[in-house]
């Protein structure tokens, strides 16, 4: 028994141990070596019989920019994948807030809404801040235009709190003037995005009714794609015999 065990020990180690390598390099010439040919460093390699029975195949050893470029690849990849789940998100997220086209424009209003009543607010505060930059520069110019005795004719100059004041007021000016504008890009940003989001609401729609659009997971999509190449299971059939009994 212990002779036969060693005889199959042999003969499953046998291949290895008379093992070639083979290879055919960028020029077409082939080479082979009991040992791995230096030819073959950048070529796909075989592990043969001495019959030819092909054993293994070996991938040529990256270089770096090849390795480079697989990593580069998988981060591509993983990015890809990411993008495509977080689009999907947004998918199932418009899908299960907007049940018609009308809820957007619905949503879109109010948002804009407090926009436009802070626009308003601005808009009144610019009234009365022109207002009062009138008072200050019509004081301004009675100080200009008055000339003082004790002064030799010289123009009189306005008490620094006006002037402090007129300052302020225009600087106020200025503010509210770039605040009326950052609302109005604001409500322009608010319309397009629920223009864009309802225009890629419609698109799903429109997909979910002819068919092309798969709600699932993409894994359970991937599952349920490798479950239909798999063969079905055989269902074994027996066949019963009523003997009858005396």
């Amino acid at each position: 028994m212990r002779k036969i065990l060693l005889m199959l020990a042999a003969l499953a180690v046998a291949p290895g141990a008379h093992a070639l390598y083979k290879c055919t390099d960028e020029k077409g010439k082939t080479h082979i070596g009991d040992t791995p040919p230096s030819q073959c460093d950048r070529v796909i390699m075989y592990e043969v019989t001495k019959s030819g029975t092909v054993l293994r195949k070996i991938d040529p050893t990256p270089t770096e920019e090849q390795k480079q470029a697989r990593i580069d690849d998988e981060a591509r990849r993983k990015e890809s994948a990411r993008a495509a789940d977080e689009q999907r998100r947004k998918d199932l997220a418009l899908l299960a807030t907007y049940s018609s086209e009308r809820d957007f424009d619905v949503s879109r209003d109010r948002n804009v809404d407090p926009v436009q009543n802070r626009i308003k607010g601005a808009q009144e505060r610019a009234a009365a801040v022109d207002k009062r930059i009138k008072e200050l520069e019509e004081e301004m110019e009675f100080y200009k235009a008055g000339k003082s005795k004790a002064t030799a004719g010289k123009t009189r100059e306005a008490p620094p709190q006006v002037t402090a004041d007129l300052e302020r007021a225009k600087k106020e000016r200025v503010q509210l003037t770039t605040n009326l504008a950052s609302y109005d890009k604001e409500i322009e940003q608010i319309r397009l995005r629920y223009e864009t989001d309802k225009r890629r609401w419609q698109d799903l729609k429109q997909a979910h009714r002819e068919g092309q659009l798969d709600l699932r997971d993409p894994r359970e999509i991937e599952a349920a794609e490798k479950k239909k190449m798999q063969p079905a299971a055989q269902t074994k059939r027996y066949t019963i015999y009523i003997v009858p009994t005396n």
